[in-house]
């Protein structure tokens, strides 16, 4: 597994090791954190060094890969989209060879709801347009379209998850989410519960309910356990392809933050701030895909108790 010292890389290895796997983690450890790995081996290395990709593979002999090892913020994507295109495009394609000299194994992506752009109707389905409006989405296609391709040539099985907004953490409060800097809103919104800071909204003048951006809110539980799902998926003989991993709901950003004064009994004070560069106004996804053909039903799909599974990581850190 890339990318397994990571919010999400780290919580599917939980539920792998839960599920009798033994996930093997390669990171460089620049934006995981060591002491999340903690239900398996960690191999330091990057996914764009293919000798030491090679010397994983080899060592371990991984019955299938899963790639979670990229960058994740939409802003600094389109700050520095050369940053992206290098280490989320590049560097895979770096990955895949490897793999395939190895062994084309079933290979799980971490993909994301940025491919769709803008989307003329919601909730959105994976037969949507692929239409990213930021260079995070559009590395997120460029990697499919790999997968797509290595796949018919070379018949490894793959599939792409694409995450709407994870969100939540442990239920057990053995990890949680702890990016630095932190992008994601329900953190930003939980931090500032914690220290009295005013946490910043931006933008309040979306064409939506109540002015500001509405996501689709999929607790971090639920996404690893659609791995473990897609895994014996791609194992049985399953046909490649994306599932989207949502609820099919959508929350505000004020929204999310009444819920998580509800939770967390503090006030969170807010500022307004101007619009950040590539955010859609409204992202609400259909997974019945993965509910038909993965069997995947989400357990924590409601906004309270994923925000009060982070609040309670949050506090006992």
């Amino acid at each position: 597994m890339t990318g397994g010292a990571g919010f999400i890389g780290s919580h599917a290895c939980k539920r792998l090791a839960a599920g009798g796997y033994r996930p093997v983690v390669l990171d460089d450890l620049s934006r995981g954190r060591r002491d999340a790995v903690k239900w398996g081996p960690l191999e330091t290395g990057s996914t764009g060094d293919r000798n030491r990709v090679t010397e994983v593979l080899d060592k371990y002999k991984p019955v299938a890969v899963m790639h979670f090892a990229s960058y994740t913020s939409i802003s600094e994507s389109v700050a520095d989209p050369l940053l992206y295109y290098t280490n989320n495009v590049d560097r895979t394609s770096v990955l895949l060879r490897a793999v395939l000299d190895h062994k084309p194994v079933p290979f799980i992506f971490s993909s994301s709801a940025s491919v769709y752009g803008l989307p003329k109707k919601v909730p959105v389905s994976e037969d949507s347009p692929l239409a990213p409006i930021n260079p995070y989405g559009a590395n997120k296609v460029a990697v499919e379209r790999m997968l797509a391709d290595i796949g018919a040539a070379k018949a490894m099985p793959w599939t792409a998850l694409r995450y709407f907004n994870a969100a939540g953490a442990d239920p057990e409060g053995e990890i949680g989410e702890n990016h630095a800097p932190e992008t994601h809103l329900i953190p930003q919104v939980l931090r500032a519960a914690l220290s009295g800071t005013p946490l910043s909204i931006f933008g309040d003048n979306y064409d939506t309910p109540d002015g500001t951006c509405v996501r689709d809110y999929v607790h971090v539980m639920d996404i690893a356990e659609a791995h473990v799902l897609a895994l014996k998926f791609l194992l049985g003989g399953g046909r490649s392809g994306p599932f989207n991993l949502a609820n099919a709901r959508g929350h505000s950003v004020k929204e999310v933050i009444a819920v998580a004064r509800l939770v967390c009994d503090r006030p969170i004070a807010v500022k307004p701030a101007p619009r950040r560069a590539g955010d859609p106004a409204a992202l609400v996804g259909s997974a019945e895909r993965a509910r038909a053909v993965l069997g995947w039903t989400p357990a924590r799909s409601d906004l309270d108790q994923q925000i009060r599974d982070a609040w309670n990581w949050f506090k006992s850190r």
